[in-house]
């Protein structure tokens, strides 16, 4: 039997080992110079100003909302097709969630859905306060046309852009918050480039970033332009000025996240490549294959085709019976049970439930061989002929 082929996995080359190795052995391994060199170079990377690297993507959004002043009594909207964290993160801080449906195309949140439901919140008072995007497998949203209606219904940005460093967006790489107020990016193994487990916050804004570093680590201050009590206690002195989160991510995975990103553009590179061998080899199947908008240039995180929806549960089956780690990203968040309870029901975003009935992610990652990849497309071949 052949070894089996995951969807996604994590490349650890010895570079990266060593440099992992070198701060285990320096003076440093939570808090030290690895995580502003990391920092550092995954604004450059993207072209923002700022960045704030955290222990997890998820901690990232909840912060992001923190920062931007998300509260009781307050709404935030995302896409229904994503993972639970993007909706999550507004529950933390006490606001209401609700949802906004997918272009049946790109999967992600429709601008046009987005248009109309805003006319609609805005007769019944209540418009959300922030909108997160979800830059579904890799590809951007149409960033300028959210921006667009985020200048004329006054809403604030987050980008989830947990699937989507290395992408670009009308040449612009995301990550470079042209059309938003702060973008989240996700470390963990499956994604890009990888720290563990980790993620990190970009903005453009110097009072965003203020924020958002008081956020992540309990709310706790030692800068001097920011104490507010301006008496010189001594060196050990510190301020908490909010209730703030143990987030912080640590100098051993800020090394391994940055000896990654040197090789980012080479990750995205081969991703594209296996891309465009799937599109060839799979073009003949009966099955929907990802749509790409012309003025995206896709991370491709994930490689989702849809299937029959009576032959999904079969062709699932019978991949991973052939030991090829096929997956469904993702169940509707609406349609979890724990949402069930706040009110969602299944028929309210009709395109992201159609959506989930037929997708299924294939296998995409830079360690794909050329006969891992001619196996994967054979199977499929004679699973759905």
């Amino acid at each position: 039997m052949r070894d089996f082929i995951p969807y996604g996995r994590q490349d650890i080359n010895e570079d990266d080992v060593n440099v992992v190795l070198k701060t285990l052995k320096s003076d440093f391994i939570t808090q030290g110079p690895m995580i502003t060199k990391f920092e550092n170079e995954v604004a450059r990377k993207v072209g923002a100003k700022y960045c704030s690297a955290m222990n997890s993507a998820t901690s990232a959004l909840h912060v992001a909302c923190m920062a931007l002043g998300v509260k009781e009594g307050d709404i935030v909207w995302t896409s229904p097709i994503t993972f639970v964290a993007s909706a999550n993160c507004a529950l933390y801080c006490g606001a209401e969630v609700d949802f906004v449906d997918i272009d049946e195309r790109t999967f992600n949140l429709c601008p046009k859905k987005l248009e109309h439901k805003l006319e609609k919140a805005k007769k019944l008072g209540k418009l959300p306060k922030v909108l997160i995007p979800v830059h579904m497998a890799g590809q951007s949203c149409d960033m300028e046309k959210i921006h667009s209606l985020s200048v004329k219904y006054g809403f604030k940005i987050i980008e989830d852009a947990s699937h989507a460093i290395g992408g670009k967006y009308n040449q612009n790489n995301i990550g470079a918050c042209e059309f938003s107020d702060i973008c989240v990016f996700s470390f963990h193994p499956v994604k890009i480039v990888t720290t563990g487990e980790g993620g990190a916050c970009l903005t453009n804004s110097e009072e965003l970033i203020e924020r958002i570093n008081l956020f992540r680590s309990h709310g706790i201050t030692r800068d001097k332009n920011l104490l507010q009590n301006k008496n010189d206690d001594g060196p050990w002195y510190y301020e908490q000025q909010v209730l703030g989160y143990n987030y912080r991510i640590t100098d051993i995975q800020a090394a391994l996240g940055f000896s990654q990103l040197s090789r980012l553009e080479e990750y995205i590179s081969k991703r594209h490549e296996i891309a465009n061998t799937y599109f060839k080899k799979l073009k003949s199947l009966p099955i929907e294959l990802p749509y790409q908008l012309e003025q995206t240039y896709s991370a491709y995180h994930l490689f989702i085709i849809k299937v029959d929806p009576k032959l999904r549960k079969k062709v699932f089956n019978k991949m991973r019976n052939s030991n090829i780690g096929v997956n469904v990203h993702y169940i509707p968040v609406h349609t979890q049970p724990y949402y069930s309870e706040l009110g969602f029901r299944k028929g309210d975003f009709p395109a992201a439930e159609a959506y989930y009935e037929s997708c299924i992610s294939i296998p995409m990652y830079p360690l794909l061989t050329d006969d891992e990849i001619d196996y994967v497309c054979s199977t499929l071949g004679d699973i759905i002929r």
